[in-house]
């Protein structure tokens, strides 16, 4: 096996971290050949596996790295929450070593906007894997016309609206009040931020559909954002999302528990008639 190891951060305390060195150090000891990535390294040359140290932002940004050229990720968390980096290093190199894991299939979403060139000047990569997001600049509210498939729904008047994929419920969205979906869903969630719409809910759209946002702004402008990367857009801008070419291929350990992580990172149901 010939694994690369993106950290993507030079933070002395990630790199001097003693369960690294223990994960990799079993690795190697387990016949894995590995390639330590440098800042700024981008080629993955006959790589059978990827492995993102750090917490979700550092899986994100692997993830680039990795989905187009279908090489698997695993997330390694040491970080603070990490639903996506969900492995504990030390549950890592056996799992590999021994096949104890399976590789699925992730939805990547693509984002065309209706201005020629928009993301290519600003060197944007143009594709998501948990959310895309609108939102305001100003103080001013945004309106937001969406349509799915072609329908137009009502105008949603709110700081902003994401489009989130099944293994991004656990992100942005539901910190403003989206769903949690199940891995493996083929979903999309519409989620308003901060609505002034008293009736809008979460609306949950098959992941086939093509989305469409248009945005009204009288600060004549708003934000437009892809996972961890963004855009200023003007106002009056659409933006057309849809799946993509590729998918990520993610690397779930055989131990990797959906429930449980709910359970033991937010507290799913906590409540002292649950004590066990």
């Amino acid at each position: 096996m010939k694994a690369y190891v993106y950290i993507g951060v030079t933070d002395e305390s990630v790199l001097a971290d003693g369960r690294v060195d223990s994960l990799l150090a079993e690795l190697r000891q387990g016949g894995a050949e590995l390639h330590v990535m440098q800042p700024g390294e981008t080629a993955l040359t006959d790589a059978d596996i990827l492995l993102s140290v750090g917490g979700d932002g550092t899986f994100l940004a692997a993830s680039a790295l990795a989905a187009p050229c279908g090489v698997p990720v695993v997330g390694v968390n040491l970080g603070r929450l990490g639903f996506l980096s969900e492995n504990r290093p030390e549950n890592v190199a056996k799992a590999l070593l021994n096949g104890e894991y399976v590789v699925e299939e992730e939805t990547v979403l693509n984002a065309v906007p209706d201005e020629d060139g928009l993301f290519d000047s600003v060197g944007m990569w143009p594709f998501a894997f948990n959310e895309f997001t609108v939102h305001r600049t100003g103080s001013s509210i945004l309106g937001v016309d969406v349509s799915v498939n072609g329908t137009v729904l009502p105008t949603y008047w709110a700081d902003g609206l994401i489009l989130s994929t099944s293994a991004g419920s656990t992100a942005y969205s539901l910190s403003v009040g989206g769903p949690i979906v199940m891995p493996g869903a083929k979903a999309l969630i519409i989620t308003p931020i901060a609505s002034h719409n008293l009736n809008i809910r979460p609306l949950i759209v098959p992941d086939t559909s093509v989305v469409k946002f248009k945005v009204h702004s009288r600060d004549g402008r708003a934000v437009f954002t892809a996972d961890n990367r963004s855009v200023e857009i003007a106002d009056g801008m659409s933006v057309t999302m849809s799946l993509a070419q590729f998918s990520l291929k993610r690397v779930r350990l055989n131990s990797s528990n959906f429930i449980n992580a709910l359970t033991e990172k937010l507290f799913w149901g906590e409540d002292i008639r649950n004590n066990r």
